[in-house]
């Protein structure tokens, strides 16, 4: 049996295979270095293909039908200029990383995946 989406996330955030996807916050989240992602998982040839898509849109939307919701991430900005434009540089690097949660996709509980359903 084909896995459906929420497993093969599961089997690409547990494997050592993809640099573009990984646990996080304790993991509680998903981390997906968009880019990378593109490159690495959808730009694949068809027999290689985790997902039946090349568009990272489709993906996201997989995630916002299996309640995945997407995680902001605020960052504290310093009052001096120097210190702020490092800061947003770091910042933009970083909004290349895209962060969902789902309360029954946890690493610690392994037994909520079941309930991972699709709305």
């Amino acid at each position: 049996l084909p896995l459906c989406f929420p497993q093969k996330l599961w089997k690409m955030l547990e494997s050592d295979q993809f640099q573009s996807i990984w646990w996080s916050e304790g993991g509680k989240c998903v981390a997906i270095n968009k880019d990378l992602f593109e490159v690495e998982v959808l730009g694949r040839a068809v027999h290689q293909r985790v997902f039946n898509t090349r568009h990272i849109k489709s993906v996201i939307r997989q995630l916002n039908l299996y309640g995945f919701t997407k995680m902001q991430r605020d960052f504290q900005r310093s009052a001096s200029l120097p210190e702020f434009l490092s800061e947003e540089a770091a910042v933009s690097a970083h909004s290349q990383i895209l962060y969902y949660y789902n309360p029954s996709f946890n690493r610690a509980h392994p037994w909520l995946l079941g309930t991972c359903k699709r709305r």
